[in-house]
């Protein structure tokens, strides 16, 4: 069996990959374009996804896995995989523990006014009047309930946060206190201090906000986008800031990335801009590797009981 990396990873862990794999022949290469070589012989491919063409996948004959050890399938050639039939599956869940810290950092650092407070400890001016809340007791609505929802609702219950899901099914699930359908949003936002996106980029998601979405938001809400920039359009975020209809805005995520410096986000002081960074973590590697072991298990033995197996047509 010849398993391909275009996922660059340390040398640690494909010594542990070889050590503990026997009989499978490893390619590890830095990107596609060096890999190239290798996908005609190829039965799986470890991949960050953003690399692949349709092309490549013509090229891989032999292919029957991709392993991609990121959460975003957007920009893989899912109509070519799905001719093949090719099994995808990703990493989904692996960043549940940075990406939810990441919210209550984002809500602490907006309600603890942490921007001026460095700003004054730079500029040595000693200022008390500065209005500290708190985000214990306040309620948080997530849109999208999967792992990465859990974590954020399971760490806002820990300030005490009456914590709303909102999903397509709408079926309950751990730490929330109500779920309601994704049709009925706009019904519940009215009820949030802070609402958190972490949805994929699929045909359903894109543009899921509106106007009316930021509308029927308390003025004072906070609105937080770690999942895809295409959730919203970028004038409805501006509108909605400098009109004042909710209090603040952070976002991880963009239309196009990196964000350039021109851009009117930059701009405004009420909201805040991170460079997709929401997930990054220390353990990333070692947890997407761990999901793709256990795979590979399955996938010797011929199982079918694959982790985070993706349904390609709807590209999660």
């Amino acid at each position: 069996m010849n398993i391909v990396f275009t996922a660059r990873i340390s040398k640690k862990h494909r010594d542990h990959l070889e050590a503990n794999n026997q009989g499978v022949t490893f390619f590890f290469c830095n990107g596609i374009s060096e890999a190239e070589r290798y996908l005609p012989t190829a039965d799986v491919l470890v991949t960050y996804g953003e690399d692949l063409t349709e092309s490549d996948i013509d090229k891989a004959v032999k292919l029957r896995w991709i392993m991609v050890i990121s959460a975003g399938l957007e920009r893989m050639p899912l109509h070519a995989i799905q001719k093949r039939d090719i099994l995808v599956t990703n990493a989904r869940g692996i960043h549940k523990v940075p990406m939810a810290e990441y919210v209550i950092s984002m809500l602490l650092q907006v309600y603890r006014q942490e921007k001026q407070l460095i700003h004054n400890e730079r500029n040595h001016i000693w200022d008390k009047s500065l209005r500290m809340q708190e985000i214990s007791g306040r309620t948080m609505l997530i849109v999208g309930t999967g792992a990465i929802g859990q974590e954020v609702a399971r760490l806002a219950k820990a300030f005490h946060m009456t914590t709303i899901g909102v999903s397509k099914s709408g079926r309950p699930v751990a730490s929330f206190d109500e779920t309601h359908k994704t049709i009925d949003l706009k019904d519940q936002l009215p009820k949030a201090d802070f609402v958190v996106s972490v949805l994929p980029s699929t045909p359903d998601t894109r543009q899921l906000f509106s106007i009316d979405h930021f509308n029927a938001m308390p003025n004072h809400a906070i609105f937080i986008n770690i999942g895809r920039g295409d959730v919203v359009a970028e004038d409805i975020i501006v509108e909605a800031i400098r009109s004042q209809k909710i209090a603040h805005v952070v976002l991880d995520v963009f239309e196009e990335e990196p964000l350039p410096a021109n851009h009117m986000f930059w701009k405004e002081e009420n909201i805040t801009v991170t460079p997709h960074i929401s997930g990054v973590s220390a353990q990333y590697v070692t947890r997407a590797l761990a999901i793709f072991e256990e795979n590979l298990h399955v996938f010797k033995h011929n199982g079918t009981s694959f982790m985070n197996k993706i349904d390609v047509q709807r590209g999660y």
